[in-house]
């Protein structure tokens, strides 16, 4: 202990530090550092091993094995240890115990909240509200930071066009610019303003890159698209999370033409740091390293240790490769040891910004940790941001919202019940015990007298009907039915691809039961992913999509179905009419032949039509908006300001409401193939009844700028046409010529 404080001694001076990506006084710190490491010291900070288990206690601990390995700096960080007392065991070990006495940083998925859980993070993109978003990432990281933690394994920015992959729940969708908004917000919340801040904790972009586009939509599969479509469609909200402060990324586990991102200097070098200029470090997704041998690019876990770290994988996720193999590689001169230099200086670069060396033991305060779970601020934004997300898709005859004193109201499907469904999956530390089931909080909005009876009509995992009988006959008495119904929180979620989209096993034969009672039915979906629902939409009047929405998802759905909030979320992925539609997005590009119904020889279908059941940027409100009055023109401001637009939207119903107005461009003619439609920007506007404002909007030479042939960036003068509405497809148009 005192030869190791010595020799820290030696090389720090121990002042505050000013925090920047590469600031002169941690840079010279880290260079005393490496200067005195061990080659198994410089490997273990590239090391993250896997929390423990005590079976007598059954909670994480630090076992005998982990103990001797931190005790000898031969690791670097631990994923799922969390806890203000544990954390604290963990590095105490680490700075009193071992040689140099380095910091610990302690990971975890804190995907949508620690404790304070919000919706998922599709859900919480239908707000279409990155400031929402932004607080609820702020609160994840303040509960995250109390428990013990340094750093989230989020945000989720992979873009998905696939609902049958199963993350498509943990990112924002199938839209580029929509996605980078959410992944800078999310940033923004889990950093804060300062990483010196023990309220805060590290962002981790992932999957990088192109994780989403698993063929058939299955987990793990292989990627296969251009370099157009990476840079175009799933690089952006990376570069948006880097350009926001986001301090590590983590590769895929898919491959990317060939080449496995984890062993992909491309990705990792060539465009994360030469040319976005990334300072931070790149950490594999768990044993992504060691399954370089599966894909076929390495022999052996030597040869997989060397081509990750290379391509510029910095910290190996649990596969123990590079401690156990580098030595030796490097002691014969086969990987040079100032790769593993540079390697060491981007972890510890992260940790010296937490000011982990000054205070290690900043985020162990079980009293704080107390004191700020599940506090009642946190959760009422979780219910704001549970109420946004809510998305309208049906309400034929304005059924909804309903009165609260209704006489008879029918409650069916066994997720009204559930308790553990509402946090969906990734729900951190989240316990079923702190959301409170639907069915009891309509009990709390409707009248003492209304009479509220419940059957579930099926069983909890949709294998079979129960109860379908007693469902009808409740039905029967009601004056309205709410169905409850969607998937359970594990049917989306990482390893949880499915291969049709429509309500799981027997739901739709519960409905068609429920459905020919005659009386007026209301769909409450919960689910994780956008679901293909056409007997739905032509057969039940009013359906409402609540993702899964956390800790506040039932007081959120009450509050939307009786009318103490209005619906604003609007979809940020497309909802196919069929699984063999996919995959289906607004952003498509024309063919030579594009659909006409009157000659055969176009782009279409026998069976179904091309149109989505519900297009992206969809989403109904208790009242009705009217758009008019686009004028574009060019700009006359100067600087990169291309178009200047005007346009009004007007509440032409009868209640309050908010509209997510969105702009969106078609480049009408260009030296590549250009999308029909691309989101460029949107804004939320709350307006009463009869309420009209102006919005403006400027697009600038970015804005309308592409990729070319050769795969530069630019910009070309054309004509543009523009479009404002409250869908992806419902829009006023203007056309405008730039010289």
């Amino acid at each position: 202990m005192l030869v190791r404080l010595g020799l820290l001694a030696c090389f720090f001076c121990l002042v505050p530090l000013r925090i920047c990506a590469q600031d002169p006084l941690i840079e010279r710190r880290i260079d005393s550092l490496i200067r005195i490491m061990t080659l198994e010291e410089k490997l273990g900070q590239l090391n993250q091993l896997n929390g423990g288990w005590d079976e007598k206690t059954k909670r994480t601990a630090l076992t005998e094995a982990q103990r001797a390995v931190v005790s000898k700096g031969l690791v670097g960080s631990f994923l799922n240890v969390q806890g203000a007392d544990l954390t604290r065991e963990f590095q105490r070990v680490a700075v009193e115990e071992s040689r140099l006495g380095i910091p610990l940083m302690f990971g975890l998925d804190v995907i949508h909240g620690y404790r304070t859980v919000f919706p998922i993070p599709l859900a919480e993109a239908s707000t279409w509200d990155p400031e929402l978003v932004e607080q609820s990432a702020r609160i994840a990281a303040i509960e995250a930071a109390a428990a013990g933690l340094h750093w989230t394994f989020a945000p989720m920015v992979d873009i998905a066009r696939d609902p049958r992959w199963g993350r498509i729940a943990e990112g924002s969708g199938e839209d580029p610019y929509l996605g980078s908004m959410m992944a800078a917000a999310r940033v923004r919340g889990f950093q804060g303003r300062s990483l010196t801040d023990s309220s805060t904790i590290v962002a981790c972009a992932k999957h990088y890159a192109a994780y989403g586009g698993a063929e058939a939509g299955r987990d793990y599969s292989t990627v296969d698209i251009s370099e157009r479509t990476l840079r175009e469609i799933y690089l952006p909200p990376f570069k948006a999370a880097v350009d926001a402060g986001a301090l590590t990324l983590m590769s895929s586990f898919n491959e990317i033409a060939g080449i496995p991102a984890t062993a992909n200097r491309k990705l990792m070098t060539n465009i994360l740091r030469e040319e976005w200029g990334f300072k931070g470090f790149v950490v594999s997704d768990w044993t992504a390293v060691a399954e370089l041998q599966r894909h076929g690019i390495a022999a052996d876990k030597a040869g997989a240790a060397i081509k990750a770290l290379t391509a510029g994988v910095d910290m190996e996720m649990v596969g123990g490769l590079y401690v156990e193999e580098l030595p030796a590689v490097i002691r014969s001169g086969k990987l040079p040891v100032s790769v593993v230099n540079e390697a060491v200086r981007r972890v510890l670069r992260v940790k010296f910004m937490l000011g982990l060396f000054d205070n290690p033991y900043r985020n162990c305060n079980p009293d704080l940790e107390k004191k700020i779970l599940l506090s009642p601020p946190h959760r009422e934004t979780a219910r704001k941001n549970a109420q946004e997300a809510i998305v309208l898709l049906q309400n034929e005859n304005h059924l909804l919202p309903l009165n609260k004193n209704i006489g008879a109201l029918a409650i069916i499907g066994p997720l009204a019940r559930s308790r553990e469904n509402l946090l969906g999956p990734w729900s951190g530390n989240g316990k079923a015990g702190d959301a409170a089931p639907l069915i009891d909080e309509i009990r709390v909005k409707v009248s003492p007298l209304t009479k509220v009876s419940y059957a579930a009509g099926c069983d909890s995992t949709f294998r079979q009907l129960e109860d379908v009988d007693e469902a009808v006959r409740i039905a029967k008495g009601a004056d309205v039915v709410l169905l409850v119904l969607g998937e359970t929180r594990e049917m989306s979620g990482e390893a949880a691809s499915r291969s049709e989209l429509g309500l799981p096993g027997v739901q739709l034969e519960l409905e068609k039961r429920i459905q020919s009672t005659g009386k007026p039915v209301v769909l409450v979906l919960m689910n994780g992913r956008p679901l293909a629902i056409p007997w739905e939409a032509a057969n039940i009047p009013a359906i409402v999509e609540t993702w899964f929405l956390g800790v506040e998802a039932g007081n959120a759905i009450a509050s939307v179905l009786f009318g103490d909030a209005s619906p604003s979320g609007k979809l940020p992925v497309t909802f196919p009419r069929s699984v063999g539609q996919i995959p289906l997005y607004y952003s498509h590009k024309n063919t030579g032949r594009p659909f006409d119904e009157k000659d055969k020889y176009t782009s279409k279908y026998l069976d179904i039509s091309n149109t989505p059941l519900f297009p992206f940027g969809f989403g109904l409100s208790y009242t009705t908006f009217a758009y008019s009055g686009l004028e574009v023109s060019s700009s006359r401001s100067g600087g990169d300001a291309l178009i200047e637009l005007t346009v009004n939207i007007e509440n032409t119903g009868k209640h309050n409401g908010t509209e997510v107005v969105q702009l969106y461009i078609r480049d009408e003619v260009a030296s590549v193939t250009r999308p029909l439609k691309e989101l460029k920007q949107f804004r939320r506007v709350r307006l009463g009844p009869e309420e009209k404002q102006t919005l403006q909007f400027t697009l600038t030479k970015n804005d309308l700028s592409f990729y070319d042939a050769n795969m530069s960036w630019i910009f070309e003068p054309g004509w543009f046409t523009i479009f404002v509405g409250g869908n992806s497809e419902d829009v006023v148009e203007a056309r405008i010529e730039i010289r």
